[in-house]
């Protein structure tokens, strides 16, 4: 990694850990340039503007870290059903990049971004329509293997999964606790058990 490069990284990894705690309107320039310990003039060599950097900390921290830890685990998943399940417990109760405190980076971005931002929407929208892909593929694949009911909708559940963790990272984020996960694990379970022949 050049010199460059790597001032690069190292200011997209401080801004996203800022943005991920106190939220991306919340973080200015002037926070990041102090935490990054950067000048003005390399912060804007790298990044014409925030959004730019936004988009950039989208494409380069968080889609690298949600796909090992969202998509790689059902890549190649020959029971959707436990793996499936094994994952969200990993991603609520495992996972070092997620933070209780803060919820989920994408779903946050999301909700704060999207209405504001179309190149927001585009980098988060590839973000999540590749796990709900990463999803479907492996209920279509338990479906053709026979270990899932063969009348469950791959995308309705993909979708229903997705927005359940959602909406539980956002319960832990307000109740600073984790008791929400295990009882969403145990409902998740049930679910994905119906789910099966």
């Amino acid at each position: 990694m050049t010199k460059a490069s790597n001032t690069r990284h190292t200011i997209l990894e401080k801004a996203f850990d800022l943005i991920y705690k106190k939220g991306y309107q919340s973080t200015s320039i002037d926070e990041i340039i102090a935490t990054t310990k950067v000048t003005k003039g390399a912060f804007y060599y790298h990044f014409k503007t925030k959004d730019d950097m936004g988009v950039a900390i989208i494409n380069e921290i968080v889609k690298p870290n949600m796909h090992d830890a969202f998509i790689i685990p059902l890549q190649n998943s020959s029971k959707p059903v436990e793996d499936i399940y094994l994952m969200t417990k990993a991603l609520l109760l495992e996972t070092p990049f997620l933070k209780l405190e803060y919820g989920c980076p994408a779903s946050n971005l999301t909700q704060e971004m999207t209405p504001w931002n179309s190149k927001f929407s585009e980098a988060l929208n590839e973000l999540v329509l590749a796990w709900q892909t990463a999803v479907e593929n492996s209920i279509k694949r338990g479906i053709e293997k026979g270990k899932i009911n063969s009348a469950a909708n791959p995308k309705q559940v993909a979708l229903f999964i997705i927005s359940g963790y959602w909406g539980i990272r956002n319960f832990g984020k307000v109740s600073h606790s984790t008791d929400c996960y295990y009882l969403y694990l145990e409902e998740l379970k049930y679910y994905l058990k119906n789910l099966s022949q």
